[in-house]
């Protein structure tokens, strides 16, 4: 087995000892992505809609410099500090993510890196 790191400049630079993504045969697999944005190295503020287009934004940079889109997702995990924004954040997943839409998990968790309140993984194929 190989594995390939991805790094793009758009999304956010891992906060740890991790790769923003890794290709394994034609799969691409990310790692968490937080509302960061890569510009400002902040996240954004006002409601969780606006850290979820932040954090599907980042995604779709990775899954682009990999050669693929959000189109083909095949499953993502949304972690969020409450659910109770899970409505929210499904309204805006929703304008990134076609039909047929990738499988999903999605959880509320005790606490997110940096404070975080939305942090999303993907799995892709190439």
């Amino acid at each position: 087995m190989s594995k390939k790191a991805i790094h793009s400049d758009k999304a956010p630079a891992a906060v740890g000892p991790y790769s923003q993504a890794v290709v394994v045969g034609e799969l691409l697999f990310t790692s968490g992505q937080l509302p960061i944005d890569a510009s400002t190295g902040k996240m954004p503020e006002g409601p969780i809609e606006e850290r979820a287009h932040r954090v599907f934004k980042n995604l779709s940079y990775i899954a682009e410099e990999a050669g693929t889109s959000l189109a083909k997702a095949v499953k993502t995990t949304v972690f969020l500090a409450d659910i109770a924004d899970f409505q929210a954040v499904n309204a805006v997943y929703a304008e990134y993510f076609p039909e047929p839409f990738p499988a999903r998990s999605a959880f509320q968790v005790a606490a997110l890196p940096l404070g975080a309140d939305i942090e999303v993984e993907a799995v892709f194929a190439l």
